[in-house]
Formats: C-alpha cells, sequence, structure tokens
C-alpha cells in the first residue's frame, strides 16, 4: 500500500467545492418522501421512485427546488444521487436482479447529468455525487465487515458510478471505521475522488464508540489519505460540536455538514411515526457557528427531517 499520502489535489481531483466557494446540496430526501410528500418507499430505498410512474419527475421536481435556492444564494450545488440504498444487498429486497438495479444507478446518475446541463451557471457550478450508503443498517453498524470485505463488497456501485460520469462517490451515514475504509480503498482502486461522511450518537462518538478523531485517523492511515474530504451528518448540531476540538489538523479535514433538524437521538428516530423538523432558523444559526469553527467547510445540507426551508435557512444564514 501507497504510504505516502496524497496531495490534495490528488485526493480530491480539483473539486470544486474544495476550492473555497460555498456549495449547497438537499436535505433529507427519504424523510421528505416519506413523511412530507406520503410516499411508501420499500426499504427507505429513494431508487425505487425510478421504477414508479411519476417518479422519476418528482425527484426532477425535488432537486430543482433545492437548486433554485443554490441560483438565489450564488452558490455551487452538489448533486447526490438518490442511491444511499441501491447497492447490491438491496437488490433481492427490493425485488430486482442486480442487472435491474445497475440499470437504475446508472439511470439515477444520468438524471442528474440532465440537472446539470439544464442548471449550471458559472455563478452555480454543480457537482455530480453518486452516494454510497452503508451496506446495512444506517444507525446501527451490525456485523462488522473487515475493510477489504466492504472494499471488494462496495466496489460494484463505486465502479458504476465512474462509467457514468459521477465527480465523486460519497458515503453517507458511515457508522464503523472498516467500512468506511473499505469504500474509500475501493474508490482509490477506480480512480474515484470519495469523501467519507460520518453520523455520530447524541455524544458525538460513532455508533461503535469510536471518536471523529479515531474514525477520521483510522480511515487515513489505511488509505494513505485518500479521502477527498470528510463530512458530519445524521446528527443535530449540538450532538457533535463539542467533539471538534479547534486546531487539531484532523478537524481541518472536515468539509461538509448534513445535520438533522431533530435533537432526538437515532433510537427515538427511528421509532417516531411523525416527523421531527425542528426549527429551520435555528438550524441555519446552528450552521453559522459551527463554520466560525470550520473555515474550510465547503459543503452544507440537511438529513434526516430536513427539507428545502432548512437549506434556505442554512443559505440565508451563510450567504447573506
Amino acid at each position: 500500500m501507497n504510504t505516502i499520502a496524497p496531495t490534495v489535489a490528488e485526493r480530491g481531483h480539483h473539486l470544486p467545492q474544495l476550492q473555497g466557494k460555498l456549495f449547497l446540496t438537499d436535505g433529507g430526501l427519504e424523510t421528505t418522501l416519506v413523511f412530507l410528500d406520503g410516499i411508501d418507499l420499500p426499504h427507505f430505498a429513494a431508487i425505487d421512485m425510478l421504477r414508479q410512474e411519476g417518479g422519476r419527475e418528482q425527484l426532477v421536481d425535488y432537486f430543482e427546488t433545492y437548486l433554485a435556492i443554490a441560483h438565489e444564494a450564488g452558490a455551487g450545488f452538489v448533486l447526490e444521487s438518490v442511491t444511499w440504498r441501491a447497492s447490491a444487498d438491496w437488490a433481492e429486497p427490493l425485488g430486482l436482479s442486480q442487472s435491474e438495479l445497475d440499470a437504475l444507478n446508472r439511470e439515477a446518475i444520468g438524471m442528474l447529468h440532465e440537472l446539470r446541463e439544464k442548471h449550471q451557471t458559472e455563478a452555480t457550478p454543480v457537482v455530480i455525487s453518486g452516494c454510497i450508503g452503508p451496506r446495512g443498517d444506517g444507525y446501527d453498524p451490525g456485523a462488522l465487515m473487515s475493510a477489504e470485505e466492504a472494499r471488494a463488497y462496495h466496489a460494484h456501485q463505486i465502479g458504476i458510478f465512474r462509467e457514468a460520469g459521477a465527480d465523486l462517490a460519497t458515503a453517507i451515514t458511515m457508522n464503523n471505521i472498516p467500512e468506511a475504509a473499505g469504500i474509500a480503498l475501493a474508490a482509490k482502486d477506480a480512480g474515484l475522488p470519495v469523501a467519507i461522511s460520518f453520523t455520530v450518537e447524541t455524544d458525538g462518538r460513532l455508533p461503535t464508540g469510536d471518536t471523529l478523531a479515531e474514525a477520521i485517523g483510522a480511515v487515513d492511515d489505511a488509505t494513505g489519505g485518500y479521502p477527498a474530504y470528510y463530512m458530519i451528518n445524521c446528527a443535530h448540531p449540538t450532538h457533535f460540536a463539542g467533539a471538534l476540538a479547534d486546531g487539531e489538523a484532523w478537524v481541518e479535514r472536515i468539509r461538509g455538514i448534513r445535520a438533522n433538524a431533530s435533537k432526538c437521538s437515532h433510537a427515538e428516530l427511528d421509532e417516531a411515526i411523525e416527523l421531527d423538523s425542528g426549527n429551520p432558523e435555528e438550524l441555519g444559526q446552528d450552521y453559522g457557528r459551527l463554520l466560525e469553527r470550520l473555515p474550510k467547510v465547503g459543503v452544507v445540507g440537511g438529513c434526516c427531517g430536513t427539507d428545502h426551508r432548512h437549506v434556505a435557512a442554512i443559505a440565508k444564514t451563510l450567504c447573506g
């Protein structure tokens, strides 16, 4: 394994969101579809929308709402594909063959290319990201794979993203170190930039008990520092703000935030039958305080319970 850490340019292949301009992204796609739009998403898999009548059109409307916010704010935008729950193990639960699921993954990236062609401007550059979710549950790490097992498992979907022309892969709701490392290694094998986004509990630690510092350090060590950047998602800012040690080098690797609207724990959210949307204005102010401490963050959006109102409030706070 190459023990020399890549430069920023090598890790990120000159990704626009690493060049100093603020980029927005969307909110909680699945919670919006289920709780606000009343759609029955099997296994919380938004990719199923691409095989439902009118589903693609509804997804386009969803993304265009956020793109309009980015245009108004003069910010860039990261289009995240609807593939969080679309890796190989999810084909059978969704009633799909592997080839059918592969085709939907390609279509998901193709849809984002069409959106970029239509909406990108000089003031609002658009980045296409292939979204990778955990092999299992987003909140519970369950039986852990080794990094090599995760590398082999996630390589297939990453290869599709690369062939379909994604600018990078983003691993969302990573809840354990070996799987995050395996994804980064698979992306390195494919020559595709990758961002790793960890989810934390109310104590600011991963569900496995590891700290963010330990997780980022371990993945960097295992991959020669390959991830272009790290993110935090699926937790309220109050859950992880105290874990950010000012002035430490690992904190500077965090370049993205996708927080929850709710202050509830993951266990509470799992049991909730109603959506906790929190307070969009307060969340926007929370982001303002976070970015005072994390000035290198270049990607901001939402996660569970957030929608366009929250992202608009974040944009208002950060872009004026």
